[in-house]
């Protein structure tokens, strides 16, 4: 893990893909693991899943990890993922996915949209590049759901290059990067370019 920044209160890593962002049931090793053994006071804020990439970050005690929680609550931490998706999308600006989501229980760890019990989701999304037969997208998840980007692209028919959990075609990973955090409150705004 490449470590992007370090203040009195956060630390940022760039996670690679196939890492967890917390110890699994049977797999100790992960980002918060190796992090503790530089930084022991490290605690966790958010996850990306094992198979996402890019831009993670912890909080640096207990006092920092409250106030940076509230502030992903409160939506006060922008961030952007980019994604390889599926067939050639067309679409000008900003677009939004509003699907609400719920686990899908006899396929867990799969989510699904369901309108009736799903819980409130918006994505907004923008193209940046066709390539061929894949599109490059720019996200961002206005809520956090568990697998919100990967279910929300595959609802419109474009899974996620390398998403084998929800119909992707094969890749070596999953083309999914946690490209940007903005803190604006904070005044803190970090980039990670993708490996794909």
């Amino acid at each position: 893990m490449n470590l992007v920044h370090l203040d009195d209160d956060l630390i940022v890593v760039d996670k690679p893909p196939g890492l967890l962002s917390v110890p699994g049931r049977t797999e100790p090793d992960c980002a918060i693991a190796r992090l503790q053994r530089q930084y022991p006071e490290a605690l966790t804020v958010h996850r990306l899943d094992q198979a996402t990439s890019g831009l993670l970050l912890f909080a640096r005690g207990a006092a920092a990890q409250r106030a940076l929680s509230l502030d992903f609550a409160q939506r006060r931490v922008n961030k952007r993922y980019i994604a390889l998706v599926q067939g050639a999308v067309q679409a000008e600006g900003w677009q939004e996915i509003d699907q609400p989501l719920m686990a899908d229980w006899p396929n867990r760890p799969r989510q699904k949209v369901d309108h009736a019990r799903g819980k409130p989701s918006l994505t907004r999304w923008r193209v940046l590049a066709v390539e061929g037969v894949c599109t490059r997208l720019e996200l961002e998840p206005v809520t956090g759901r568990s697998h919100q980007l990967r279910v929300h692209l595959l609802s419109l028919g474009h899974p996620i290059v390398g998403d084998t959990l929800y119909g992707g075609p094969d890749a070596e990973r999953l083309m999914l990067h946690a490209a940007l955090l903005h803190l604006p409150d904070r005044g803190l705004r970090l980039e990670s370019r993708p490996d794909f």
